[in-house]
């Protein structure tokens, strides 16, 4: 509900139905304000001869005047958030530091709004923050703004014996980006088994996503009953994928993590972490396979076998699915 400050009309009508003796609660009713709002108007702002509107409007106007904001910082005050933004903390970081050193207490989104105002001016404080784009606050409403993908299944729609692993066949996809989103890994894991494939490719576009993940289920097209993706729009040709390997494609909610994330997340930290870890890019698309059990192409194989790619980061990645599956 959004809260509007009274009117000086508003004080005029309050004044003269006091006069006429009328309660706080019939006066809220008739202005369609809340009666604690009445009640709160004729404590502050009354005088020693009473509820003067005039007066009560000009008392209201001082005090939101008074309120602090950031126009009332000082110089000083302000050289002290840009000595902080200049050591590269976000405003968030700075806001919270003057506030533990009980040097100053201002809201990063304040300190947001003078860095933009300094960047009108021609400064140069937008260089330190860590996003370069114009941040614009948005109020949740509950809706994706990049689109949804069409006839998706929810995950709730898949089998009940997916979630107790006691079959093959049940597959989880994901893709993972490398250091400086460059290249890219198409991730499935088959649910029981472990079993993990993993394709290189230069872009996370859909058609390419598409094509990497059927090339990689179709030796497997007997043990693929159900593929649970995430709302990534690289899967947006997800029905088709289920028409091509004649299994059923749902997707997840993305606070979900299922086998693709556990797998996955030490490699990307590796990725995004490592300094020596070079990148996928300019490598051509190599596929990497992982066993758990023999020297086969099924899943349910025996030995651990896996094929190095030119990305080291890929390659740890595959080498540790090996060993996670060994445990």
């Amino acid at each position: 509900m959004t809260y509007t400050h009274l009117t000086r009309e508003e004080r005029y009508q309050i004044h003269a139905l006091r006069r006429q003796n009328i309660s706080p609660a019939v006066i809220a009713a008739q202005l369609n304000r809340s009666r604690s709002t009445i009640t709160r108007e004729l404590n502050r702002n009354a005088g020693a001869q009473g509820y003067k509107p005039a007066r009560a409007h000009e008392r209201a106007r001082a005090r939101q005047g008074a309120r602090r904001n950031a126009r009332q910082f000082n110089a000083q005050q302000w050289s002290q958030v840009h000595r902080y933004l200049r050591l590269e903390l976000s405003p968030e970081q700075v806001s919270g530091r003057l506030r533990l050193e009980g040097v100053l207490t201002i809201s990063h989104e304040c300190i947001y709004q003078h860095i933009y105002d300094d960047k009108r001016k021609g400064g140069e404080l937008i260089k330190h923050l860590r996003c370069q784009k114009v941040r614009r606050k948005r109020y949740g409403s509950g809706q994706e703004r990049r689109g949804t993908l069409k006839d998706r299944l929810c995950i709730e729609q898949r089998p009940a014996i997916v979630d107790a692993r006691s079959r093959m066949g049940d597959w989880e996809g994901d893709t993972v980006v490398g250091k400086g989103h460059q290249g890219v890994l198409v991730t499935l894991v088959e649910r029981k088994s472990r079993y993990t494939l993993a394709q290189q490719l230069d872009s996370r576009h859909s058609a390419g996503v598409t094509e990497a993940v059927i090339a990689l289920l179709r030796p497997h097209k007997h043990l693929c009953e159900t593929i649970t993706f995430d709302n990534g729009k690289e899967f947006a040709e997800h029905a088709f994928i289920a028409a091509s390997l004649g299994a059923m494609c749902t997707s997840r909610i993305p606070t979900t993590h299922g086998s693709v994330g556990s797998t996955r997340t030490p490699m990307a930290c590796c990725a995004s972490t490592s300094p020596s870890a070079p990148t996928c890019a300019g490598s051509r698309s190599t596929k990497l396979t992982m066993r758990s059990t023999g020297s086969t192409t099924d899943p349910a194989s025996a030995s651990t076998t896996a094929l190095p790619t030119r990305c080291s980061w890929a390659w740890r990645f595959v080498r540790y699915t090996e060993i996670r599956c060994t445990l």
